[in-house]
């Protein structure tokens, strides 16, 4: 079994439990990852941790280099990565404070951030239908049935360009399109994570109701109330993680691996050797 990646942040910093062996800086092809990769031991297993803005939380979901962040992950060996996220709620019944497993995401970035490893003379086209690992996701819900918050199964995430959140007539058309919650950083991890053949699934938890409410109990969106939810959960979250990996079989019977398997079009003989040296932990030999 590969190792398990934790890409997290504030709060989540130190795990009761994680022994830590190692701190590594890595260079990548696509520049820097966010920070230094925190490596150890976690519930019997391996564990790969990243803080997804850097310590201090410095780096805007738009400057975060997602491609050198998952890169680095497969290079360090890691073949499942655990994404714990903030979001905002776009239904009444996922409240503040409800964790939500997600398993769609939409996009609605600029294309600004970079979400695939390829181009450059390769051309590959992975399968997204369904974006999160049904193994992975399966297994953080049945161990946390019993964790004390309302856990959703199942959710759809729209990535916005951020950093602002969202107007009010953005955040009512979401809706409209039967969006469940809003983020700015997981689906280019998403993307990338299936390309380079590593399980990824989402821990979502919800932090505001975005700006779609109306009446009394309306409340615009402030960096203080996202804050004071997400402390709240940070024991939670913790807790959620260290009941997945305890519980995560080493067996990977899901088709995340085989991502590239039938995706590359690109005939052998255009690819460089440059190209092809440049993405080998990512191709795994399937070029």
């Amino acid at each position: 079994m590969g190792k398990i990646g934790i890409i997290g942040g504030s709060g989540l910093y130190r795990i009761e439990g994680f022994d830590v062996t190692e701190r590594k800086t890595v260079d990548t092809p696509f520049g820097s990852p966010s920070d230094e990769f925190v490596i150890g031991e976690l519930a019997g297993k391996k564990v790969v941790f990243l803080p997804r803005h850097e310590k201090g939380h410095s780096i805007l979901p738009t400057e975060l280099n997602y491609r050198a962040n998952i890169f680095a992950f497969k290079v360090l060996g890691v073949d499942s990565i655990l994404s714990v996220s903030a979001v905002g709620s776009l239904r009444e019944e996922i409240k503040p404070q409800d964790a939500v497993i997600v398993d769609q995401f939409v996009d609605r970035t600029n294309q600004g951030r970079k979400t695939t490893f390829f181009g450059d003379g390769i051309v590959a086209h992975i399968s997204f239908s369904d974006p999160v690992c049904p193994r992975l996701t399966k297994t953080i819900i049945d161990a946390n049935k019993e964790i004390g918050i309302t856990v959703h199964p199942k959710g759809t995430y729209i990535n916005v360009e951020g950093p602002a959140f969202s107007t009010r007539a953005e955040s009512n058309l979401f809706r409209s399109w039967g969006m469940d919650v809003i983020g700015m950083t997981n689906m280019p991890e998403a993307r990338l994570s299936r390309e380079a053949g590593i399980c990824y699934s989402t821990i979502a938890f919800v932090t505001d109701y975005d700006c779609w409410r109306t009446g009394d109990s309306a409340e615009a969106v402030t960096l203080e109330m996202i804050i004071e939810n997400l402390n709240k959960n940070v024991a939670v979250a913790k807790k959620m993680i260290v009941n997945t990996i305890q519980n995560l079989s080493e067996e990977r019977s899901c088709g995340c691996k085989d991502a590239l398997k039938d995706a590359m079009i690109t005939s052998r003989d255009k690819v460089s050797p440059e190209m092809s040296e440049k993405l080998k932990p990512i191709l795994d030999g399937n070029l």
